[in-house]
Formats: structure tokens, sequence, C-alpha cells
């Protein structure tokens, strides 16, 4: 469950992703998986490329990108 983000903060995230930009979101977040988690950070490109090169330099892997219907 997702909390603690405000319309305006999310619509500005959306912004940056479709201008382009590396973006970047934190909101809080329960999961009964992962107890010991409040928070999650999303990140964001319209430009896939870009995003998978981003995250390999944090050890992060292509497939994880989760491309949602919506674009986001």
């Amino acid at each position: 469950m997702a909390f603690g983000i405000k319309k305006k903060e999310l619509n500005e995230w959306k912004r940056k992703i479709d201008a382009g930009d590396i973006a970047f979101l934190t909101h809080y977040w329960l999961d009964d998986r992962f107890p010991d988690c409040t928070t999650v950070t999303k990140v964001g490109c319209n430009n896939m490329k870009r995003l998978a090169k981003w995250g390999e330099k944090y050890g992060l892997k292509a497939e994880w990108i989760h491309q949602r219907k919506d674009g986001y």
C-alpha cells in the first residue's frame, strides 16, 4: 500500500518522465513481504534504454523495469 504522496508530486514526476528525464519519487509503502521497509523510491524515464543504462550503474537489471500500461 502506497501513501503519503500528493497529487502535485505525482504529476511532477510524470511530467519529468514525459520530458525524457530520469525522475525519482519516494513515498511511504507498507508490504508484509518486506516488514523492515517503510518507503520505496520509484525511478522512471520514457526512454527505456536510458533508464536501463542508468540502472546498470547501480547493479539493477533491465528486466526488473516494470513498464505499466499507462507508460509509467
